[in-house]
């Protein structure tokens, strides 16, 4: 099955993939650096540029900015900032997200963002006119919010990190069952970063077992190119990575991101590998002249007279092809040459009776 992901993008296993500039936070509430991203993004070839909406009220619950425990080990124990404060900082407002898909639209680069409430996903779905809802892991097992957002009726892609199988498969049936089919499975290990061998490409190969109609990717949170780049030999239709102009630069993601000349690595070698798979059907895709090229005729090992009988040690093969194949020994031992014959000759029908 086929899903409409945008105007200008059809999904399905083995196509070229579509890939995502996952900026998330990484604009870290400047604008200015967020348009930087957007354009890098657009010169690294990415089709996508993605926000995350939240504000510090729809992501956290009171307690959380409480007992002020950030996530990463490098961000703990600060003092120069509480974790309200920096999630307050890090959020785009509306405002601020239709300008940047303004600025998307402008360059020519697909813009979306992840929703993390049902007012940001009005937003999404109405103002911002998203052409799909991206679903972050951490609400894979929110069904009563998987129905809010498969009820909009836009294609859904959803992040499978955090998860086991029953989850997907509940989360995938709770859309389903909303009336909406339009749906995009992402493989995705939400370790940043995870070692590698934690990543399970091989899932992807499983999911596209049990789900064959809907197309799967991969969402990416390893270090460098090489485990995306895999994933599209496995029939990966769909890359997202996280993107930045900097690693070292302060903020939760940049570490984990891929830089412009990464992501441009990304895309082209996706593409690569995407056409260099081709088809299942095993044909040769050489012309006919390479053929006889490189292929072997039937040729004398000796001179011969008119009227002798040929046996198997006056035969060889050798190059170029396109007189008597190999496979037509049996036919052309024991016939008669009916002309002399040189050494080395490569024989052809007019040869033989």
């Amino acid at each position: 099955m086929k899903v409409q992901l945008t105007k200008n993008k059809e999904l399905f296993n083995y196509c070229k993939p579509y890939v995502i500039a996952e900026l998330g936070a990484n604009h870290n509430g400047d604008m200015n650096l967020a348009k930087k991203l957007i354009l890098q993004a657009k010169e690294a070839g990415a089709d996508c540029v993605k926000f995350q909406s939240w504000t510090k009220d729809s992501v956290f619950a009171r307690k959380k900015y409480e007992d002020n425990y950030f996530i990463a080990d490098d961000y703990r124990d600060r003092t120069d900032y509480t974790l309200e404060e920096i999630v307050d900082e890090y959020s785009i407002s509306e405002e601020e997200l239709l300008d940047m898909k303004k600025f998307a639209d402008e360059i020519g680069i697909d813009c979306t963002s992840t929703p993390f409430s049902k007012k940001e996903t009005d937003f999404l779905v109405d103002k911002l006119e998203s052409p799909f809802i991206k679903v972050a892991s951490m609400d894979l097992n929110n069904y009563p919010f998987l129905e809010y957002l498969a009820k909009k009726g836009k294609p859904i892609v959803i992040s499978t990190g955090l998860s086991e199988l029953y989850e997907i498969d509940k989360a995938v049936k709770t859309i389903e069952n909303a009336g909406n089919n339009q749906i995009v499975i992402l493989h995705c290990v939400s370790t940043y970063p995870p070692v590698d061998n934690d990543v399970h490409l091989n899932n992807i190969k499983t999911l596209m077992a049990i789900y064959p109609e809907y197309p799967i990717g991969f969402s990416d949170h390893t270090l460098g190119t090489a485990i995306p780049l895999a994933s599209v030999a496995l029939g990966a239709c769909l890359i997202e990575k996280h993107f930045t102009l900097d690693k070292n630069m302060e903020g939760w993601d940049h570490k984990v991101s891929a830089t412009k000349d990464e992501m441009r690595e990304i895309v082209e070698n996706a593409t690569r590998i995407s056409d260099a798979l081709g088809s299942f059907r095993i044909t040769a895709t050489e012309s006919d002249e390479k053929k006889r090229e490189f292929r072997r005729s039937i040729v004398l090992t000796r001179e011969m007279k008119k009227g002798e009988v040929i046996a198997y040690n006056d035969i060889d093969y050798k190059r170029p092809g396109g007189a008597f194949d190999p496979e037509m020994t049996e036919f052309i031992v024991g016939r008669t040459v009916n002309k002399d014959l040189k050494f080395d000759h490569i024989l052809t029908k007019e040869d033989i009776v």
